[in-house]
Formats: structure tokens, sequence, C-alpha cells
């Protein structure tokens, strides 16, 4: 078989036994074909033609992140190989990631944050809709994709729960705050039925012509908040989701409880917001404590 047509029967297999997303599909096809076209035969290469591809990646100025999350996927790919049987084990199971400082994740502040949420008064379709949207993104810090997919029936406000459907299909329940089952309840009343149509099934959150919103959309959404709010910087969906997890951990909740309500599957992903947790702890010393900055003699 030749290697585009493993590669493929192994993204088909991801997508329907791992459950993995298009999205990830498509980023492990662009990251396997970019390794097949430096090793040259993908199923046949072998550790040292591996590392040696790792190393060209880094001297050519791709970051950790990027290397490591390319090795993931040629060792996901292996593994399958390894699995049905085509060959006897994998050439990249040692290989080690090149370490680096991971990025920490930018967290607005608790006023930024309500700002952009109040940017939108809900007397409009439309504005309602936003409203709806950011707190529920903030207030139960879910990702783009997840509110995106949001169905009337993953809501539930009487006993202000979500259930939305994470990475993998794989489905969590995450409290409502009492601001978002306010403006979800506003919006399904008030609002939805007037933009729904044919075309928009169970889906939340809709468009002008009442067609699902999309993941685009939803940014725009967040970017012009913070454009009517005059929060500075590149915020985007997921610093929603960044915040909703700092500020929680600020407020005392424990590690282990922001793990679940983000859906990771691995704590040291949530581990990466103590970092910032931190960070706050030692501004906030360095600012208020008589002895926390500037010259001490």
């Amino acid at each position: 078989m030749e290697t585009g047509d493993l590669v493929e029967s192994f993204l088909n297999w991801s997508v329907l036994a791992r459950g993995i997303s298009r999205n990830t599909a498509e980023a492990y096809s662009r990251d396997l074909l970019e390794a097949e076209e430096y090793l040259k035969d993908l199923p046949s290469a072998d550790s040292a033609s591996i590392t040696e591809w790792i190393h060209h990646l880094s001297r050519n100025g791709r970051s950790p992140a990027t290397t490591a999350r390319k090795l993931s996927a040629l060792r996901s790919f292996y593994r399958w190989m390894v699995e049905t049987g085509r060959i006897e084990s994998s050439p990249a199971s040692r290989i080690r990631a090149p370490s680096g400082t991971r990025r920490t994740p930018y967290a607005l502040s608790v006023e930024q944050v309500a700002s952009m949420i109040e940017a939108w008064d809900g007397e409009s379709p439309l504005s309602g809709r936003n409203r709806a949207l950011m707190e529920l993104a903030y207030g139960s810090g879910l990702r783009e994709s997840e509110l995106v997919t949001l169905t009337v029936d993953r809501v539930n406000l009487q006993e202000m729960w979500t259930r939305p459907m994470g990475k993998g299909s794989k489905e969590r329940m995450v409290p409502m705050s009492e601001p978002s089952v306010i403006w979800t309840g506003a919006y399904l009343d008030r609002w939805r039925p007037g933009l729904r149509s044919s075309r928009s099934g169970r889906t939340l959150f809709l468009t002008r012509s009442g067609n699902p919103l999309s993941r685009m959309a939803v940014w725009n959404i967040v970017r012009r908040s913070a454009e009517i709010a005059c929060v500075p910087g590149r915020v985007h969906p997921h610093v929603l989701r960044h915040s909703f997890a700092t500020h929680l951990l600020e407020g005392g909740a424990d590690l282990r409880v922001v793990q679940e309500l983000l859906g990771h599957s691995d704590i040291r992903t949530t581990e990466i917001y103590t970092s910032v947790s931190r960070k706050r702890l030692s501004e906030a010393v360095k600012k208020y404590h008589p002895r926390g900055g500037g010259e001490f003699w």
C-alpha cells in the first residue's frame, strides 16, 4: 500500500475509532505529509532518520511546541502501524520531543471580562444571542467548538447545567453561572424563535439567517466585544476559557475540579494555569507589600 493510502487509512481509523475531530485529523495529515517529504519512505523510516528530522525542524526555526506536535502525530501513526500488524515496533517510541518553555496562557482581568460581556445589552436578537454566548463562554469555560455545536437539549436552565461535546466527542457536565442561565433563558424565550429557520435544527446559537453559528463567527463576536469594551491585545474565544480557569484557581478552586470543568484528560494540561495564578500572586506582592519591590537600601 502506498504511503498516501496508509496515511488516509490511519486518519479514517483515528476519526472513527479514537473519535478525534476532523480538525485534528487535518493537522495530522499535514504533519505526516511533511514528515514523508523529508523521510522519503514513512513506513520504513528508522529512529535515526526520524531523530534527524526532529533536529532539522529545530534548525529551521520550528518552535519546541510545533516540533512536539509533529512528533506526536508520527508516534500515533506508527502505533497504529504496530497495532494493525504492518510493522513490529515503532521507530518513534523512544524519541524525545525537544524541551522548551511552555507558553503561558493569556488571561484577562475579571473587570475586563465583565466589560466585554456587558458590551451587549440584549435588546436585539443578535445582541441577546451575543450576551448569552459570552456568558456561557466565560461562565462555563467552553471552547468555541463546543459553543457552536451546543444544542437546545444540552442546556438545562432549571438544574443550571450544560452538556457540551468536547474533543474526541467526549461529553461532560458543566455548571452554568446564574447570569448565563438568565441570559440564555432570555435568548431562548425572546430571540431564538425569531432567528430559527428550517436549517437551524436543535443548534442553540444561530445566525441572522437561521444557520448554526460558525467558529469564525464566535471569534468575530469575541473580538467585537473586546473592541467595544476597549480591551487591548489579541482577544479570542480561548482567552475567555483561559480566564475562566485562571479566575477559578485564583479564587481557591482545586486543580482537579478545574481539570474536570475544562474536560482535560491529563492534569498536566491544567497545571499550566497554576503558573498564571502564581504570576498574579507575585505581581500582587510586588505591588502592595511594603518590601515587595523597588530598592531596599
